[in-house]
């Protein structure tokens, strides 16, 4: 078991553009560049054929089969019913947004770097906030009609305007996108924006602008939009399943970011409500690549014939990102939980020592910050560089932030930890609130009641010993397991108590974090900030990271921002663990040495026609 990874997001710009851009980057007006980083560095030279990580020589063919493992704006995990993924309404599809190409992509083996696909260059004002991309010529759609800057500038409005709170609130800060001529997008920011904002931009998907003059851009629909990506929309039926096909004739096949990608003719996703079935699914064939998220699974069930015989083979991969933020995180905004001691209370209640030993196989590490796995997490006393951005906040700080970095208690293992049970009491008590009858009652006297809301019953062996727990401190707590269409119209409205989330974050972490963790996110519905979180602070800290201007600053900055976080509560974490455990059926064919910063599956692999014949899957 692990966190609900089938309902992991990727953060902002992590999920469009996996980068973030530096005010002063490229200033010199007239200079073009073939990319962009964070802090000035870019490995790829402006000639260059290829990444690194790529076989260029990849052959073509087959199909990748899997599961969809992480989201972006409205997609979920367990079904779909509508490709509009960009917007809030509906549950989105998965591999949308193979459709779709961009201004740049990311490079993989670099924390924070872009290089051009639809644009060939882009020129930076001396103040920073006029970008001027210069579009390819050969440009297209996969109705063969040219893409020019006025879909650009198109895409980027109105995205602003109508696109899903994850993506319409990063882009506040830019002020107008417009068409010079077909082949240059001028693209106007505010002063002070972030310094990631750029990039961010860069990421987003291009939409056809003649094609939405007949549509609504926001409507739920499953007519497959035009596009102009590597693949398009094949077969589908809603809930079940959706096939991308690799488009033939696609216009950037070619070009340097591309070769040695998107090789396989037909990407398959399936979708299951029952996690057994998924498994049960898997092993008989009926997809092929799974990365498995249940350590059980994993340690007890991988001795089905296929396994045996070598056919499906088990593979750890190391993980060098960041491992992210999974907890149950706490919704703020309901009376029971604004007092940062009763959440702490409920937090003592789950015995992560008893759980990784008894449901884990001790698989597991107890996840402590916001940035887990990285050199951004905050530990022992601030130092000095982070008091200089936290003393200025300190009246609006509580002074754990000025001490150790907050970490879960540890547990004795035993299920039941008297001392951490006992030391809950108290903060309940210390909070106002008493108990009568064996109720734990909030200082106005309302009973202190809980609802774990899930999608999944995977987490029930979890949860409940948790749920347990609690009752013996006086809170009677209960899990509530809805199907995915509900789950999803609860979370955009922010409709439940306590709910699990992982939030995957990149190398350099930016303004995205505001919608997760900033005051203007707390009240804008489906937005990612599902603790409710509004506090001053931390936007002024989420400022500071969002504007470091060198990677020692947003290692500072990131810090000071965790600790704080760390101190106010908000969740009660879970765990991680730094690599991939996948399962795949033996068909497959990857670079010998993958991108330090991505999986780089299924862009990267192929198909193994050789392979799949030895296994009778040819």
């Amino acid at each position: 078991m692990s966190g609900p990874s089938r309902r992991t997001l990727v953060l902002g710009a992590g999920a469009l553009a996996g980068a973030a851009a530096l005010p002063g980057l490229g200033r010199a007006q007239g200079t073009a560049r073939h990319g962009l980083s964070s802090f000035g560095e870019l490995k790829y030279p402006a000639d260059f054929r290829s990444f690194d990580y790529v076989n260029p020589e990849a052959p073509r063919g087959g199909r990748f089969s899997a599961q969809l493992a992480s989201t972006l704006g409205n997609q979920a995990s367990d079904t779909f019913n509508t490709l509009n993924v960009y917007v809030l309404r509906g549950d989105g599809a998965a591999g949308m947004n193979l459709t779709f190409d961009s201004l740049m992509v990311r490079a993989l083996d670099e924390p924070d770097a872009l290089y051009g696909l639809l644009a060939r260059s882009v020129e930076i004002s001396e103040d920073g906030l006029t970008h001027r991309f210069a579009l390819r010529p050969q440009a297209r759609f996969h109705d063969g009609s040219r893409l020019t800057a006025r879909d650009v500038a198109f895409s980027l409005m109105i995205l602003k305007a109508k696109g899903h709170p994850s993506i319409a609130q990063m882009l506040g800060d830019m002020s107008e996108a417009v068409a010079e001529g077909d082949e240059t997008v001028m693209i106007r920011f505010a002063p002070g924006r972030s310094r990631d904002l750029p990039l961010f931009v860069a990421g987003l998907p291009v939409f056809s602008a003649a094609y939405y003059d007949k549509r609504d851009f926001e409507a739920s629909t499953l007519e497959a939009p035009l596009g102009s990506g590597p693949y398009q929309v094949g077969r589908l039926e809603p809930g079940r399943f959706i096939e991308l096909q690799r488009v033939a004739d696609y216009w950037a096949a070619d070009l340097p970011v591309n070769v040695g990608q998107n090789n396989f003719e037909a990407i398959r996703y399936e979708y299951f409500r029952d996690r057994q079935v998924a498994f049960e699914a898997f092993k008989s064939g009926a997809f092929t690549f799974r990365e498995e998220f249940t350590s059980r699974v994993w340690a007890t069930l991988y001795d089905f014939p296929a396994v045996t015989e070598g056919r499906v083979r088990k593979e750890i991969v190391p993980d060098a990102r960041p491992s992210g933020t999974q907890g149950w995180f706490l919704n703020t905004r309901r009376e029971a939980f604004r007092d940062a001691r009763v959440r702490e209370a409920i937090g003592l209640c789950f015995d992560f020592a008893w759980s990784n030993k008894n449901l884990f196989y001790g698989a597991y590490i107890r996840t402590a910050s916001y940035f887990e796995n990285s050199d951004l997490k905050a530990t022992g006393t601030p130092h000095p560089d982070e008091l200089a951005l936290l003393d200025p906040l300190r009246a609006d700080l509580p002074a754990a932030v000025f001490g150790e970095a907050w970490s879960p208690p540890e547990s004795d293992g035993s299920g039941q930890d008297r001392a951490n049970l006992s030391r809950a009491v108290a903060l309940l008590r210390e909070a106002g609130c008493t108990r009568d009858g064996g109720i734990v009652r909030l200082p106005g006297g309302k009973p202190l009641e809980i609802e774990f809301l899930d999608s999944d019953p995977v987490f029930e062996p979890v949860t409940h010993p948790f749920i347990r727990n609690l009752g013996l401190i006086g809170i009677k707590a209960r899990m509530r397991v809805v199907d995915a269409s509900q789950y999803q119209s609860r979370l955009k409205d922010f409709d439940f108590d306590v709910t699990s989330r992982r939030y995957a974050s990149g190398m350099t972490p930016g303004a995205e974090l505001r919608e997760a963790y900033g005051s203007g996110s707390a009240a804008t519905p489906g937005s990612n900030n599902l603790a409710g979180i509004a506090s001053p602070a931390i936007d002024r800290l989420i400022d500071k990271v969002a504007n470091a201007a060198s990677r020692a600053d947003l290692v500072t900055a990131c810090r000071a921002l965790d600790r704080t976080l760390r101190a106010g509560r908000y969740w009660v974490p879970m765990w991680y663990k730094a690599d991939h455990r996948l399962a795949l059926w033996d068909v497959y064919g990857r670079p010998a040495k993958g991108p330090a910063y991505d999986l780089g599956a299924p862009a990267l692999w192929w198909y193994d026609a050789a392979k799949a014949r030895r296994i009778g899957r040819n």
